[in-house]
C-alpha cells in the first residue's frame, strides 16, 4: 500500500480499513478510483500520516487479550463497560447506516440485504436496551454486592431475576448473529459487492467475534461469580 494506490483497492484488501476513512470524510465507495494521495488532498490531509494510520490499524488485534478470570467483579463489570459496551456504541450507528444503505443500493440484486437490515434493527434497539440496564442497574448492583457487607444472599437473590433476563437477550442476540452469518454465507461478499457492501460483511463478522466474547464473559462468569457471593455469605 503506497499513497498511489486506489482508495478502493486498499479497502478491497482490508475492509476495517473504511473504518480511517470514514473518521476522515474520504469517500472509499464511489471514489474509491482515486489515488490514495489525491483523496487526501482533497481534504487537506497529509498522505504518509494516512498510510501510517491505516498500516497501524492492520495491527490492531480484533479481540481482547486480557483475562477475566483473574479480575474482581467490580473489575470485570468495568472492562464489560469498557471493550463491549464502548465497542457497541460506536460501532452500532455506523452498522445502522450501512445496513440501511447497501440494503437501499443493491436490495433488488440481493434481496438478503433486506432482511439483513430487518434482524439489526431488532438487534440494536433490543441491544441498546440490554447494555442500558447493564450499565445502569445490574453492573451497580453487582459492585455493591461485592463491596458492601449486608444481607449478600437477598442481594444475590434480587439479581438472579435480572439475570434470566438478560441471559434470554443474549439467545436473542445469538439468534441475531446466526442469522447474519446465514445470510451472508459467513460474511463472504459477492464478486461484484462495492466497498461499502464489503465493509458491512466484515463490521458484522468482527460484531460476532466481539459479542460472542462479551456473553461468555456475562453468562459463564460474571452472572455466576456474583450468585456464588449470596450462596457462599
Amino acid at each position: 500500500m503506497t499513497s498511489e494506490t486506489t482508495v478502493g483497492e486498499i479497502v478491497r484488501a482490508v475492509p476495517a480499513r473504511s473504518r480511517i476513512f470514514e473518521n476522515l470524510g474520504i469517500d472509499y465507495c464511489c471514489g474509491g478510483k482515486k489515488p490514495l494521495a489525491e483523496a487526501c488532498r482533497a481534504k487537506g490531509l497529509d498522505p504518509a500520516t494516512v498510510v501510517a494510520m491505516l498500516t497501524a490499524l492492520d495491527g490492531v488485534p480484533t479481540t481482547t487479550t486480557v483475562n477475566p478470570d483473574a479480575m474482581s467483579l467490580s473489575e470485570l463489570c468495568d472492562h464489560i463497560e469498557e471493550f463491549h459496551h464502548g465497542y457497541l456504541r460506536e460501532e452500532l450507528p455506523r452498522l445502522d447506516f450501512m445496513t440501511r444503505k447497501v440494503a437501499a443500493v443493491h436490495g433488488d440484486h440481493e434481496p438478503r440485504l433486506v432482511e439483513v437490515r430487518r434482524v439489526f434493527e431488532s438487534f440494536q434497539s433490543e441491544m441498546a436496551s440490554h447494555t442500558k440496564d447493564e450499565d445502569e442497574a445490574v453492573f451497580p448492583a453487582i459492585r455493591r454486592l461485592e463491596s458492601e457487607n449486608g444481607d449478600k444472599p437477598a442481594a444475590a437473590a434480587n439479581l438472579k431475576a435480572s439475570f434470566d433476563k438478560l441471559g434470554s437477550e443474549h439467545e436473542n442476540a445469538g439468534a441475531a448473529l446466526a442469522r447474519f452469518k446465514e445470510l451472508t454465507d459467513t460474511y463472504t461478499p459477492p464478486d461484484w459487492a462495492c466497498n461499502t457492501f464489503r465493509a458491512l460483511y466484515d463490521g458484522l463478522a468482527q460484531l460476532e467475534k466481539n459479542m460472542h466474547q462479551h456473553v461468555h464473559k456475562e453468562n459463564n462468569l460474571l452472572f455466576p461469580r456474583a450468585l456464588a457471593i449470596g450462596d457462599s455469605a
